[in-house]
């Protein structure tokens, strides 16, 4: 286990994305590759120190030194800063950019900012989470190395003078002049590898391909977190439209607590809480993706509709544990179980995301069709239990009778007169049977009819239009989470027992942000913006936000980026730069 002795997980705040849609790199503070799945999201992992496998691709200086780092604006293009007893050195961190699904291209361009600088790179490929060492490796007469890990063929250019060691890893010294710089381009794939394109081309391509990716956002609150939240959305959304919840598997939510999810997969409720993001204000490509790739699962699924997939359309695969140590506290874990869930929450939201597109002239006739197969599903299985936003034990879930009202309701404003009644109509039945069973002593909203206390989701549905802002149970909703679920500015998602808040879970950086657009809808603009500041200043110096916050030790949780945390994060820029909706 040398490797994961010489390259330690961090703490997650430390962590940087390179992603180009089809899979997605975690980058350490040492230059360090700790995650990469090849070719794609759902693949094994060629680099996997982040959970005890073994493999790794690190460009560190040689010496003593302190990390800092920043994106370029408006993209996943990395630079990882050192700053040594001497000098300065950086390197450039992508994936190329537009991608091929079928070829990891990664870039790494070290820069001798000041002075001469000395830099160690190592790699040490290995698929199926580390199991699978580097093979037929072999040094050709122009300089590039070339091997097999598993099945996959890999090509590395730019370290003619690199020399395998007695494990069978490349080790390469590079010492370059003041002011020069030094690309290293590494190509996977599990076919035959294209001729090889120029470096500076490859760079080039990337930026040009960022930059019409993601929009300025100048009129959102925060421009610049606004612009990285979009491309970390970008970035985990693949050609083909489908966006994974996370890059990662395994990260614990709480040590030892036994919550270790897999997450490269497609969550269809967060992609569309990603479309809704990219439509408050004008119907940007996120929106788009969102209505395709879900739009296809509703019409080839049906009433068999599953609350995740694999980007390719497919159930995700039955979890898995590997033999591996793991993130510290965790258990990783492959695969996930949600395949055999119904969460009803979700076709409130696609028809929350269906209603927007439509706003915008944007929806297709596709994505017709799956709006009024939403609507039948609503109406034949609105009073079934289900597992809900949060994934629980099935129940008759507060949250996602109040999301198919906001959904509902939304859609019947882009829908003829007659429809709109209909629409609108089974709208006021499921609010009214929701208030009959699920309202408490307080005039909140609970949980569930036999769950007493509140939920941090219920704060979503009337931002969403399920109610207007001056309604009484809206008012004594936020109340109740203002007073249950709160704590040195973080929320909660629910109370799972009598403990005190954070000794069972982590704050719900989500929830945070839905805070901020509760107090906004209410009118509260001072309160709105202390909720927002506070949720988006929990990411470390990449500016990436996982699941859950440790608030007492300031740390992240959960598997990295989580992509609905981001999602709300654009959304709620987006809403405070403009008055609510009376």
């Amino acid at each position: 286990m040398s490797d994961w002795l010489d390259f330690p997980p961090h703490v997650l705040r430390e962590y940087a994305l390179l992603a180009d849609g089809e899979r997605g790199a975690l980058c350490g503070p040492r230059g360090d590759i700790a995650w990469l799945c090849a070719p794609g999201w759902a693949d094994s992992a060629v680099l996997s120190t982040l959970v005890g496998g073994r493999g790794s691709y690190s460009v560190s200086p040689a010496g003593p030194c302190v990390w800092g780092g920043y994106y370029e604006p408006g993209t996943l293009i990395w630079h990882n800063r050192w700053v040594t007893t001497n000098t300065v050195v950086e390197c450039r961190e992508a994936l190329a950019y537009p991608a091929d699904p079928r070829r990891v291209v990664l870039l790494r361009r070290i820069e001798a900012v000041e002075r001469d600088v000395s830099v160690r790179v190592q790699l040490d490929l290995r698929d199926g989470f580390g199991g699978r060492s580097m093979r037929e490796l072999s040094l050709g007469d122009d300089g590039v190395w070339t091997a097999r890990t598993g099945d996959l063929r890999l090509r590395w250019r730019g370290a003619h003078a690199a020399r395998p060691d007695d494990e069978g890893r490349l080790l390469l010294d590079v010492d370059l002049p003041g002011g020069t710089t030094h690309d290293l381009v590494l190509e996977i794939s599990p076919d035959h590898l294209p001729d090889p394109t120029d470096p500076n081309a490859l760079w080039a391509a990337t930026e040009h391909t960022w930059h019409q990716a993601v929009p300025r956002l100048e009129d959102t609150v925060a421009p610049r977190d606004a612009r990285h939240t979009y491309a970390v959305l970008r970035g985990l959304t693949t050609a083909a439209g489908g966006m994974v919840a996370a890059a990662t598997l395994g990260l614990p939510e709480r040590a030892e607590a036994g919550r270790n999810y897999d997450y490269r997969y497609v969550w269809l409720r967060d992609q569309c809480y990603a479309g809704l993001a990219a439509s408050v204000t004008e119907g940007h490509p996120l929106l788009d993706d969102a209505v395709a790739f879900t739009s296809a699962r509703l019409l080839e699924h049906g009433d068999r509709l599953l609350p995740a997939y694999r980007t390719d359309g497919r159930p995700p695969p039955e979890e898995t544990p590997l033999r591996l140590p793991g993130y510290p506290g965790g258990n990783p874990i492959a695969g996930n179980h949600v395949r055999g869930q119904f969460q009803l929450d979700t076709l409130g939201e696609l028809l929350q995301l269906y209603a927007a597109a439509a706003r915008h002239d944007r929806l297709t006739p596709d994505a017709e069709r799956a709006a009024d197969l939403c609507v039948d599903l609503i109406t034949r299985r609105w009073d079934q239990c289900e597992a809900g936003v949060w994934e629980l034990h099935n129940d008759w879930w507060t949250h996602s009778r109040l999301t198919c009202v906001a959904g509902l309701r939304a859609l019947a404003a882009q829908r003829s007169a007659a429809s709109a009644a209909e629409l609108s109509g089974l709208a006021d039945r499921l609010l009214a049977e929701t208030a009959r069973r699920c309202t408490d002593h307080r005039g909140a909203w609970q949980r569930a009819p036999g769950l007493a206390g509140t939920d941090a989701a219920l704060l979503l549905p009337p931002v969403r239009g399920a109610l207007p802002a001056t309604d009484p149970r809206t008012i004594a909703t936020l109340d109740a989470v203002h007073a249950d679920l709160c704590e040195d500015g973080y929320v909660y998602r629910f109370a799972p027992d009598d403990c005190p808040l954070g000794e069972a879970e982590g704050a719900f950086l989500l929830c945070g942000f839905v805070m901020a657009l509760a107090r906004w809808h209410q009118g509260d603009g001072v309160g709105a913006f202390r909720w927002f500041e506070r949720t988006r200043a929990a990411c470390g110096p990449p500016g990436l936000l996982a699941e859950e916050y440790d608030v007492r030790q300031r740390q992240l949780r959960g598997n990295l980026p989580q992509a609905f945390v981001h999602a709300l994060l654009l959304e709620t820029s987006h809403r405070l730069a403009h008055e609510p909706l009376s």
